[in-house]
């Protein structure tokens, strides 16, 4: 069985990161703002996706890392990763759109707390020897 390891969802996410700062620095030109944003809503939302991104992927992926080395099996890695992809890719593109709720916010944040939960739990019952 072909699987992704924790470094496939670790370069889908700089991938992400790097159209996210690309779309702020266009910005930036197109709005002639060099720091900040200008007070400009469509850059505020940019510079919100972008941050969103960073404040949430990398625990994330650590813990996506610990699940990979902590067991045999790597149907959890996979599950994680492609939800957090998915997670991160609806959150982007609901915040760079509208500075309300949004269906692509919502399940971004639902899907990336799940991730979370889901990965943190597998840790725990790992660690209690309850999960092998």
């Amino acid at each position: 069985m072909s699987v992704f390891h924790t470094g496939f969802y670790v370069s889908a996410l700089i991938l992400l990161n790097i159209i996210l700062s690309v779309r702020i620095i266009l910005l930036r030109r197109r709005h002639k703002v060099g720091i900040g944003t200008g007070k400009n809503l469509e850059l505020s939302l940019a510079i919100r996706a972008h941050a969103n991104l960073v404040e949430h992927a990398p625990l994330a992926l650590i813990l996506i890392a610990c699940v990979e080395l902590s067991l045999d099996e790597k149907l959890w890695v996979n599950i994680l990763g492609l939800t957090l992809i998915v997670a991160r890719f609806l959150h982007a593109w609901g915040i760079s759109h509208r500075a309300g709720t949004s269906i692509g916010r919502f399940a971004g944040t639902f899907l990336t707390f799940s991730v979370g939960l889901t990965g943190a739990v597998i840790i725990a019952l790992q660690g209690l020897g309850l999960l092998r």
